[in-house]
């Protein structure tokens, strides 16, 4: 394949993803909208790591993050 290494290396992960066992978490977000969140294995590991730590559920987990605020991107510096 004639592609760019970055390119490349981005094909690779995602066969790599479509390959692992994913998991399905059902939450309901803070408008109270009911949403599926898909996670791959290595995700679901920190998911669980992360609720477990805190004594929640995943859904629990996922209904606070959806008030996390969103993070702001780093100011660039003036440009002369």
């Amino acid at each position: 394949m004639n592609l760019a290494e970055l390119d490349q290396v981005f094909l690779r992960d995602l066969v790599k993803v479509s390959r692992q066992k994913l998991h399905h978490v059902k939450w309901v977000d803070r408008d109270g909208t009911a949403r599926v969140t898909t996670f791959s294995q290595s995700e679901g590991s920190r998911i669980n790591a992360l609720a477990r730590s805190l004594g929640i559920g995943q859904p629990e987990l996922m209904r606070q993050a959806a008030h996390l605020p969103v993070a702001k991107p780093a100011e660039r510096p003036p440009e002369v």
